[in-house]
């Protein structure tokens, strides 16, 4: 080997070293790097090991260790914090055993910090891909190697299994989660205009043609929100991407294992331009898009009289509406039409968050937790609360708070697929620059080929590295 290549690859040998004991890569990432710049098989193991240990596999045992505490490493705060010390509450309860919660507002780092110096919690909520690479690893308790499956299966749509399972294992509990699939409006409304809900996007776009002629405004929308402003204008776009080009297909865009020059990526971002830039469909687009927030932007519906007939965001937009309207009706005054289809093929697929928790440790207590998270009892603990929704077929429509709050439930316990929001399944400085793109394809549309240009250059840089 020439003495440039062996300078370089000793670099790129320090690089990869530096790299998995900052836990920026894994085990398996580590070893196809080394190998691809020369190392042997045995070599790169070899000095995998010698990076030192990343943790014990969690192993399922016949006899789990005893404890009468576990400790659980969260990101939430206020609110579902107190929501969830009450389902907490109700283990301990259940069980005897006392929940330990630790809130952090950067679980990733805490947590890779606390795996690292060998000290997991025994109970986590990491994100998606955290979720993978620690199952992966054999850092994850196997849940079906002890739950009941049968039962599971009952609850649990397959596609919710998918989404917490690893090479065939289920490493993970889909607790609760959100619905990004839900257009708000006001049934009176469209009952005195005489307007049908859309079903498909070109019902939409019909309608919203219909409104605008009568000089009215179809449409609202505010990406603005500070430092993150432009998520959700890419929210549109991710719900865009899923329901046009399928499970499979998303997946690849969030791996950067397609170009964000592809067709289907421009497709989509141009779908929303239909919306952004329709004729008489937002009231001073495109700067007014830019310049309000995308929650008071969420009002404009329910006003008297309504500035705009429709809204698109989260399920979370309820908590806006009756806010900012007290004694506003669900089902009468506001409610949601469920994501219109694009692609007959990938109807009813939907876009959101979901709050999975995993187990870190193996004893009576994660076990216990665990089972106890996969039921309606735990989960209608927290959905009487309201502000989050049950995928468990099990939990009563009638335990929710209101009827559109149940309406979500079913969306999503019904969804034909289930992905997290692209944007928030990127990795950060992709999600970052993702959003300011959609900023600046809302102010200059006629840019996209270069804006999707500058995103691919910055892909290849992120994901590269």
């Amino acid at each position: 080997m020439p003495v440039f290549n062996r300078h370089q690859q000793r670099n790129t040998v320090e690089q990869l070293v530096e790299e998995y004991t900052h836990f920026r890569i894994t085990r398996r990432q580590f070893v196809q790097r080394a190998m691809a710049v020369g190392l042997s098989a045995g070599a790169a193991v070899s000095l995998l090991e010698a990076c030192g240990s990343t943790g014990s596999n969690v192993n399922s045992s016949s006899t789990p260790a005893t404890v009468k505490s576990i400790d659980a490493l969260v990101v939430i705060s206020g609110t579902e914090l107190d929501n969830y010390n009450a389902v907490n509450a109700a283990f301990t309860a259940k069980t005897g055993i006392k929940v330990n919660v630790e809130s952090t507002r950067d679980l990733p780092t805490v947590l890779n910090t606390r795996v690292r110096g060998n000290n997991p919690p025994d109970i986590a909520a990491p994100p998606p891909s955290l979720l993978k690479t620690y199952a992966s690893e054999g850092k994850l308790l196997r849940l079906d190697t002890f739950l009941d499956m049968k039962q599971i299966r009952q609850n649990y749509a397959q596609t919710w299994i998918d989404v917490v399972s690893v090479n065939g294992g289920m490493y993970g509990v889909p607790f609760l989660a959100n619905t990004k699939g839900t257009i708000w409006y006001s049934p009176k409304q469209f009952a005195a205009n005489g307007w049908s809900v859309p079903t498909t996007w070109q019902d939409m776009i019909t309608l919203s043609n219909q409104i605008a002629a009568k000089g009215l405004y179809p449409w609202s929308m505010g990406v603005e929100s500070g430092a993150a402003s432009g998520w959700p204008a890419a929210d549109w776009i991710d719900q865009i991407y899923l329901t046009l080009n399928g499970p499979e297909m998303s997946d690849k865009w969030v791996a950067h294992q397609i170009p964000w020059t592809d067709p289907s990526v421009k497709n989509a971002f141009q779908y929303f331009g239909q919306i952004v830039q329709g004729h008489h469909y937002i009231n001073g687009a495109p700067q007014s898009i830019l310049a309000t927030n995308f929650q008071p932007a969420s009002y404009l519906p329910f006003d008297t009289p309504p500035k705009a007939y429709m809204y698109y965001l989260g399920d979370f937009t309820e908590a806006f509406i009756t806010a900012q309207f007290p004694g506003i009706v669900p089902g009468t005054d506001f409610d949601f039409f469920p994501w219109p289809t694009l692609n007959p093929a990938y109807a009813g697929a939907v876009t959101g968050t979901a709050d999975i928790y995993v187990a870190m440790k193996d004893n009576n207590g994660t076990r216990a937790y665990m089972e106890f998270l996969t039921t309606a009892e735990a989960q209608e603990i927290w959905v009487k609360r309201g502000g989050k929704t049950s995928v468990n077929k099990a939990v009563p429509l009638s335990a929710y708070p209101d009827v559109v709050s149940a309406n979500t439930a079913k969306q999503l316990i019904n969804a034909t697929s289930f992905r997290f929001s692209q944007d928030d399944s990127m990795p950060s400085a992709m999600e970052n620059a993702y959003w300011k793109a959609t900023l600046s394809y809302i102010q200059n549309p006629s840019s996209l080929d270069s804006i999707l240009a500058s995103l691919e250059s910055t892909a290849s840089s992120v994901y590269g590295s």
